[in-house]
């Protein structure tokens, strides 16, 4: 029972909460946009534990079907050689199982939505399975990432007002840039084994001006969720954005390509990023 747990918890990821995290943040963004115009606390917080669990579930799942499908290259990679279905641990069909149980429990989740948030959700499914194969076919999977891993955003704030607004979509769009920078200093830590394989990457297509790339793709996430807040009364939750603006610089500054360490570290930060992001917008609509 216990070692069946253990293949679980890895092949989900659940002991690495920082990837739920990144996918529920946007969430928390889109959800506390909404509420600046709604006013609607109630419905305000428990579609935050709904999204939430959302988070979980379709990142596990997530985890799972890119592990299936990248089976082989996980061999050939050392981060990834040791992951259960890479080692022989655990089964396909057992896989297979565990997406099936947890896309039902997120399923059960999204069903609690209007109707337009609930087609936005289903929608999602195609980035959502389709990212995995991304990575063999073009040098940009991290920005379909993007696209995939903030959706929630959108999802959010659709499920409070029923509707499509440009600031949610703006907000969106540094969202995406946020991810791409993020993803791209993560991919670093691959790029020896990824070049070898043939396996593409924004860390491999950049990789002689990496630090300009991340740089450019930080500071276009950085004037698009400052240009959402323009157009909303700014107090003094936007200190908030500021510490935001410095997470993404210290990473600038720690992450090195030839360091795998100090990359995984300058990632990892940005769950505190997020937070960020969420504070300035939620102390807002509260007005402190």
């Amino acid at each position: 029972m216990s070692f069946h747990l253990k293949n679980f918890i890895n092949v989900t990821r659940l002991n690495k909460p920082v990837g739920f995290l990144l996918l529920f943040w946007p969430c928390t963004w889109g959800l506390s946009l909404a509420l600046y115009f709604e006013r609607n606390f109630n419905t305000f917080f428990y579609y935050f534990f709904l999204f939430f669990c959302g988070s979980v579930l379709m990142r596990s799942a997530g985890c799972i079907v890119n592990d299936i499908v990248d089976e082989k290259i996980d061999k050939k990679v050392s981060r990834t050689k040791n992951r259960p279905i890479a080692s022989g641990s655990l089964s396909k069909n057992t896989a297979w199982m565990y997406v099936l149980i947890l896309c039902s429990l997120a399923f059960l989740v999204l069903i609690q939505f209007n109707f337009l948030t609930i087609c936005l959700g289903m929608f999602s499914m195609i980035f959502a399975f389709s990212y995995p194969f991304m990575k063999r076919y073009t040098y940009w999977p991290q920005l379909f990432l993007g696209f995939t891993f903030n959706w929630g955003l959108i999802m959010a704030w659709t499920s409070i007002t029923n509707e499509i607004s440009y600031l949610p979509i703006l907000l969106y769009i540094g969202a995406i840039f946020w991810t791409l920078g993020y993803d791209t200093i993560y991919g670093v830590q691959d790029i020896s084994d990824d070049e070898v394989i043939g396996v593409k990457s924004t860390a491999i297509k950049f990789k002689n001006n990496l630090n300009l790339f991340v740089i450019s793709c930080y500071l276009i996430s950085s004037v698009a969720i400052m240009f959402v807040m323009i157009n909303l009364k700014i107090n003094y939750s936007s200190i908030f954005l500021l510490f935001f603006i410095s997470t993404l610089l210290y990473q600038i500054k720690i992450f090195q390509i030839n360091n795998a360490f100090s990359c995984l570290k300058a990632f990892k930060i940005n769950n505190l990023s997020g937070l960020m992001v969420f504070l300035s917008f939620f102390l807002l609509t509260i007005k402190i």
